[in-house]
């Protein structure tokens, strides 16, 4: 996620006035759009459903190549690189200019009663194939043996707008696993440390919709800036001098103003992931392994899952906007640091405004290298432990059964070697 900054214009104004808490508000939609609703770019114009073929022998066993980043044709074996991109489809840059709303096809609202088993006629054939697109986008002819693959948007989320293709060699997500297993197999719990097998790991498109936003933020408050710091004696109660170091400040109504660009902000789309599943996994370790670079994504095409799972997107923008502004918040606050050195004492934001004066979204599934593992405890509880790694970085992070004796021991041995420690510091030595 890139955040640009065109203007910063600190406009001094009053006091804050009292009771008035953050607000968000939306731009209005772009002229033009059907019925004032937002602006819908379409993505999949072009895609072919069925049987996607090797533009050089017509062959359909094709793969995505993860260490030349190529899909390659398992026949011929010739290799090609999709060119399609965000910018392409006229969806990346200029967010500056950005105004309304403005959808990509593949983050469409998902429409319930949508079919998720598609059946195609094999052109290979003539046989008649069910694609399950709850589980993926491809299968295999039962008679012939060629791959037909969905490209084109189905209303279930199946399809997104581009994907990410894998960069990081499963090799290497294994190395990356095992070493982030190994600097905590000291706490880890027995069963886990016998049963650990990296290898296991597996290649996952996960779904995330991407957004853009033209805002303008208004941050007030109040910010405080040190004058003098002195020390002074004190008698207390008892008759007995202390010294206290005492601090003058001036204090400040702070206003500050400015246009706000924030660049490929992700955001899961998958409810489940999202909510981290509750109490019995802790799959929320997939947020600490952004980001992704978005901009390098490809218009989707499922030849590039071969060998992969994929989890189908569930959430609608709708679900997601408020979510996003609030992140687009916080990254306003963090911003506005930078215009307040000033007050070194600090800043107490009393309201906040994000206007949003233009968004841009869109439906991505991006590469994670996964390995988990399910933990069964002795009180018939249980918790799904996840290890994640980024597919294009090698960002590694995730959860490990703990030993609970072993810590219990280690966190006894130190409070005693510190309740020695401050006993010897008592007595004089």
């Amino acid at each position: 996620m890139t955040v640009h900054e065109p203007e910063s214009a600190p406009v001094p104004e009053g006091p804050p006035q009292p009771g008035a808490g953050p607000t968000t508000t939306a731009g209005p939609p772009p002229a033009g759009s059907p019925a004032g609703g937002p602006t819908v770019v379409r993505t999949d114009t072009g895609a072919t459903d069925g049987l996607v073929k090797c533009i050089r022998c017509g062959a359909t066993e094709i793969a995505y190549d993860v260490a030349k980043a190529t899909l390659r044709c398992g026949f011929c074996r010739y290799e090609w690189v999709s060119t399609v991109t965000l910018a392409d489809l006229g969806l990346d840059g200029n967010i500056g200019g950005l105004e309304g709303v403005v959808l990509g096809s593949g983050s469409a609202d998902i429409v319930p009663s949508a079919e998720e088993i598609l059946t195609f006629r094999c052109a290979g054939c003539g046989a008649d194939v069910v694609v399950d697109t709850a589980h993926g986008t491809q299968a295999r002819c039962h008679w012939c043996r060629n791959v037909l693959s969905v490209n084109q948007q189905v209303p279930n989320g199946a399809v997104p707008d581009v994907l990410l293709p894998f960069r990081l060699p499963k090799e290497d997500a294994v190395a990356g696993i095992r070493q982030f297993v190994g600097r905590r197999k000291f706490y880890a719990h027995p069963r886990f440390r016998a049963e650990f097998s990296p290898e296991n790991v597996v290649g996952v498109y996960l779904p995330y919709l991407v957004a853009d936003f033209n805002a303008k933020a208004r941050l007030e408050g109040q910010g405080e800036h040190l004058v003098r710091r002195y020390t002074v004696t004190v008698r207390g109660s008892d008759g007995k001098d202390t010294t206290e170091t005492r601090y003058d400040y001036d204090l400040y109504d702070v206003v500050r103003d400015f246009d706000l660009h924030v660049d490929d902000l992700t955001i899961e789309s998958s409810a489940d992931r999202r909510d981290h599943g509750g109490k019995a996994r802790t799959n929320n370790v997939i947020n600490t392994i952004l980001p992704f670079d978005v901009e390098n994504a490809v218009r989707y095409d499922s030849n590039y899952l071969s060998g992969f799972t994929a989890e189908r997107r569930d959430s609608d923008v709708d679900d997601l906007r408020d979510p996003a502004f609030a992140q687009a918040k916080e990254i306003a606050r963090f911003r506005a640091r930078d215009m307040i050195e000033y007050y070194d004492r600090g800043v107490r934001w009393d309201r906040e405004r994000l206007d949003v004066v233009g968004q841009r979204w869109v439906a991505a599934y991006l590469p994670v290298w996964l390995y988990s593992y399910h933990e069964v405890r002795k009180n018939g509880s249980s918790l799904l432990h996840y290890v994640a790694v980024n597919g294009r970085t090698g960002e590694t992070m995730g959860s490990v059964p703990v030993n609970h004796r072993r810590l219990l021991a280690v966190s006894v041995v130190v409070e005693a070697v510190a309740a020695v420690a401050a006993l010897f510091v008592m007595i004089g030595f």
